[in-house]
This record gives C-alpha cells, structure tokens and sequence, in this order.
C-alpha cells in the first residue's frame, strides 16, 4: 500500500539527534519527501532561526504551507510531532551563541537609550559574525580545493548571478581581472547574457551563484553553460537549490538577517577566498599576486 502525504507516521527511533544529523539526512536525499514537505525543507535549512523561534502559524505562513504541513514534515522524519522537531532546532541556537553575541547583548543590556543608528550597527555586524560563523563551521574544505583547482585550470570562468547575489560576482570579476584571470561577467544592460553564455565550452569553468528567491536567469545560464560541458561551482543556501543538480560542486551559505535585511558578508568571504586560492594555484612557485587595492 502506498503512504501518502497525510498518512506519515512517527518513527523515534529514526529521528535525527541532532540539527546536524538532520542536515545531512536531508541533502543526502535519503528521505523521500511529497512537494509540500520538500518546500518546508528547504525553507528549515535556509531558516532555521525562523524555525527555533517561531510558532506553527508563523512559521506556516512564512514557509508558505499549511499548519498541518509542518506536522507532517516531522513525522517524516521520525519525530512524534512539531514541537519535538522545534526542539533540535532550539538546541542548535542555544550552542550557536557566540562570545561576540553574549558581548553585543551585553553592550544593548547596558546601554539601553542607545542611538538607533548604534543599534542597527550592532545588529548588522552581529548578523554578519553569525552567518561567516555558521559558514566556518560547515565548509567542505576538500571541496573548496577541488573548485579552486577546476576555476585555476580554466581558460575564461563565466560569473553567473542576478539581483541579490550580483554583487558578489561583480567584485568577483573586478578581483580577477586585477590578479590578470580571464572572466566574464553575466549581467549585460544589453540583454545579450544568453549570447554571452554560449560561448562557454569545456575548457572554461563558471561559478553560479543564487539565493532563496532563486532567479530564474540564474537558474537558466547555469544551465546552459553545464550543458555546454563547462564543470560549474554554485553558490546557494539550500540543498533544494534548482542549482545544485546543475553544479559539479556546490557550497551551502546561509546568510543570518537583521530585520529582514540579509549581508553578503558570507558569500562575499566564500567568493574571495575562492578567487585567491586561483590565483595561488595558476602562480604556484612563481611570485605571489599582488592584491593591494582589492
């Protein structure tokens, strides 16, 4: 008999211990899950404060699903109900506090008539210590040298990227062309992107970058220039990202907000690093690249 959607049981023994444990079950792939509870899953991993602290309503209404829904998520993942599965995301935020955050707290505990130009600092930079934080503890570092070693042996790497992420690949492309690495920057006010995309071929590489609302552009080049056999780097938040089945390899950042404002401060640490770490390979043995002024 087949088990729908509204038939999931609660299974304990199998539910993950840990937010950890319940990242890796659900990128694996490992749990089969109905399109609904699937769009509660990424959002889980992309929001995953939302999901510590939030109600079922709200939560609901954010992930764009019904309250039930969430339930069902759970059971599909071996927990009795929401509340148990609440829990390991409240565990996972209670051990992410940090030094810094107990210190900012500290300081808006003491300084309680503070400006409201200070309280937005404090709350930008403490959104930003979160999300390199968070990126720093998950980072696949055999990962990070094989994209480093795919960009460093291509002829042109094509930066792929639109709205919220623009920024990341538009400096990208100023730090390359300054260490003297061939690019090309998709993003063209001519609209001749897709023109520029084909000229991608086996020996160039790309680096795709997008985040929840993915674009649709974004999603289409990366695409492309896969198809055209060029070995692809994605950037995104999610392991349900429409990126990561086109991307030869693929890194999570999940960039923490502050009143629904999120940094780059993440995306833009994964980037540079990726852009040095070419640079230090296609000049290994030979003088380092100059970087002042970047």
């Amino acid at each position: 008999m087949t088990v729908s959607d509204e038939q999931v049981r609660a299974d304990p023994a199998s539910a993950p211990e840990n937010f950890a444990a319940l990242r890796e079950r659900l990128a694996s792939g490992a749990v089969k899950l109905p399109k609904r509870l699937k769009q509660v899953a990424s959002f889980a991993l992309a929001q995953p404060d939302e999901i510590a602290l939030g109600t079922v309503t709200s939560i609901a209404d954010k992930a764009g699903v019904q309250p039930s829904t969430l339930i069902r998520f759970s059971q599909a993942l071996g927990f009795a109900g929401f509340s148990d599965l609440q829990a390991l995301f409240r565990e996972r935020l209670r051990n992410q506090v940090s030094n810094y955050d107990e210190r900012l707290l500290s300081l808006r505990q003491r300084n309680g008539d503070a400006s409201r130009s200070a309280a937005l600092f404090d709350g930008f930079c403490e959104a930003s210590t979160r999300s390199i934080s968070g990126m720093h503890d998950r980072l696949d570092v055999a990962a990070m040298d094989e994209a480093i070693r795919i960009l460093a042996e291509a002829e042109t790497i094509y930066l792929i990227a639109q709205r919220r992420s623009f920024p990341v690949t538009a400096y990208v492309s100023y730090a390359l062309g300054k260490l003297g690495i061939r690019n090309v920057l998709i993003g063209s006010a001519v609209g001749t992107d897709a023109e520029t995309a084909s000229f991608a071929t086996a020996r160039d590489a790309a680096i795709a970058i997008s985040f929840t609302p993915y674009a649709s552009s974004t999603v289409a080049y990366a695409r492309q220039v896969a198809e055209q056999g060029a070995p692809l780097v994605v950037i995104t938040d999610s392991p349900f990202s429409p990126l990561v089945s086109e991307g030869h390899l693929w890194f999570e950042v999940v960039e923490a907000d502050f009143q629904g404002f999120r940094s780059l401060a993440a995306s833009l640490a994964l980037a540079m690093t990726l852009v040095v770490g070419v640079a230090e390979r296609r000049r290994a043995g030979g003088p380092r690249p100059a970087m002042e002024g970047m």
